[in-house]
């Protein structure tokens, strides 16, 4: 069944757990923009999420470092952090085994990837969720990329694995949508933490809304650390959501400077009406 729904939000921990220090009413803009797109994504009467997230050493460690790793339980539980420091509460999320089971095949067709049956949800998954399904009722499908340790897929393979995620989404005969999560341009856990360079961020989001490839394609991460810091390796997620959306259209719905939360906060959505099918 062709994909229902596709988009990208910001995941930043402070989003939530230092939501009473940031400006009222920027923070109100970009919660209500968050609540919209949670409005939009149920229209769509998904029967699963692919949540698209960049991994922060909660399941994985540089022991074992997946480029590409998929959920595969019957429910996941989160926070991993310290539920009043993040400000939400440990959920037990749900998942579906036997759907992520056929999904993983159906991506392993284009893309080689890692999977577990044992998934710990950290921020990059958690905060999304709090806004977009409050509930948790809709089945997830936890997916991480290597965003951390070095080395990191090539961008190309990150646009070669959205677009194995849409050919799966198209296989299985269910409602599917895809989310990807992260920052664009931040420094997280640096002295540098809450710096953001806002040109840089309208910039890729501009690429993004056009799903220009080659555009998209043509960061290198020495320049994105350089410019944007090591928390712009997440771009990778976003990269993977414009290659699902196959060519669709984009519009951004929020993208403003936060620094209390570290990150320009972002909500956008692909109008898959658009894309190629």
């Amino acid at each position: 069944m062709p994909l229902v729904f596709a988009g990208v939000c910001s995941h930043a921990p402070g989003i939530t757990g230092r939501s009473d220090m940031a400006d009222p009413d920027v923070r109100h803009r970009f919660y209500e923009a968050f609540a919209q797109m949670g409005a939009d994504l149920k229209a769509t009467k998904p029967e699963a999420i692919v949540v698209v997230a960049a991994e922060h050493f909660a399941n994985f460690f540089m022991d074992n470092m997946p480029s590409f790793a998929i959920g595969m339980a019957d429910h996941y539980e989160g926070p991993i952090e310290d539920p009043d420091w993040l400000g939400i509460a440990r959920q037990r999320v749900p998942g579906d085994r036997e759907l992520s089971e056929r999904f993983i095949t159906e991506v392993m067709n284009g893309s080689d990837v890692a999977y577990a049956e044992e998934w710990k949800f950290d921020h990059g998954i958690m905060v999304p969720l709090h806004f977009l399904t409050p509930e948790y009722d809709v089945p997830i499908v936890p997916v991480n990329i290597n965003c951390q340790g070095p080395p990191l897929a090539p961008l190309h393979r990150a646009w070669t694995f959205g677009e194995s995620i849409r050919a799966a989404c198209d296989a299985l005969p269910h409602r599917i949508a895809v989310i990807g999560t992260g920052g664009i341009s931040h420094w997280p856990a640096t002295p540098d933490s809450g710096k953001i360079n806002v040109e840089w961020d309208l910039d890729f989001m501009d690429r993004w809304c056009r799903n220009d490839r080659d555009a998209l394609l043509d960061y290198d991460d020495r320049s994105t650390y350089l410019e944007a810091g090591q928390g712009a390796f997440e771009i990778r997620t976003f990269l993977t959501i414009s290659a699902a959306a196959a060519g669709a259209a984009g519009t951004v719905h929020f993208c403003e400077p936060i620094p209390i939360f570290a990150v320009s906060c972002t909500i956008a959505t692909y109008d898959l009406d658009t894309g190629a099918r």
